[in-house]
Order: structure tokens, then sequence, then C-alpha cells
């Protein structure tokens, strides 16, 4: 059983390396376009740079919650491991939401475009 463990706990620090590298390579990528667009014909705009960074760190987020859930929940399912992890999706989920709005304009659970006040 030990020896289980220890692979889930590495394929945990796996994904996680992995949404690192997902937000590291989506921020690269995001600049790249950015930067070689800005020597053409037609600029691009700052907004939809905002929106290409908000889109690779979204995804990488959503990596490293799922390596969080994989690491606790089968490793040493301990109260203060729970919480830790209840503190960390909250964050997380609260700023994939933001991103998420950030990149549509809109909540999740909006038809239209536009924010109601």
């Amino acid at each position: 059983m030990e020896v289980i463990k220890l692979y889930i706990e590495y394929v945990a620090k796996g994904i996680e390396i992995t949404g690192i590298i997902t937000i590291i390579i989506g921020i690269v990528l995001a600049m790249g376009k950015f930067i070689f667009s800005l020597q053409g014909s037609v600029p691009r705009s700052y907004k939809i740079l905002r929106q290409e960074l908000g889109k690779g760190i979204l995804l990488g987020l959503e990596i490293l919650v799922a390596g969080d859930i994989i690491g606790t929940v089968v490793t040493e399912p301990t109260m203060d491991r729970v919480l830790s992890l209840g503190v960390i999706v909250l964050i997380r989920t609260f700023l994939s939401l933001s991103l998420k709005v950030e990149i549509e304009g809109k909540f999740p659970w909006q038809k239209s475009k536009e924010i109601e006040e």
C-alpha cells in the first residue's frame, strides 16, 4: 500500500508541475503573439492579450486543483489536509471565476455578454 501512495504522490506532483508549465507556456504564447503582431500591419489590442493570458492561467489553475485533490484525498486525508484543500480550492475557484468573467465579459450562468448590475 505504501508503494501505491508513493506513486500517487508522484502523479499528484507531476500534475501540479504540468499546471505550472501550462501557465508559463500560456504566458509565453500570449506575449509572443502580442509582441510579434505589433510588428505586423494589424496591431493586436491589449484586451485580446489579457484574454489570452487569462485563458492560459485559467487552464493552469484547473490542472493545479486536480493535482491538489489527488494529492490530498489519496494521501493522508486528515482533517487539516482536507481543510487546507478546501481553502485552496475556494481561492482557486474564485480566481477561475474572476478570470472567466474577465475573458468572456459575463458570469458563466449569464446568457448575454453584458454583466447585469
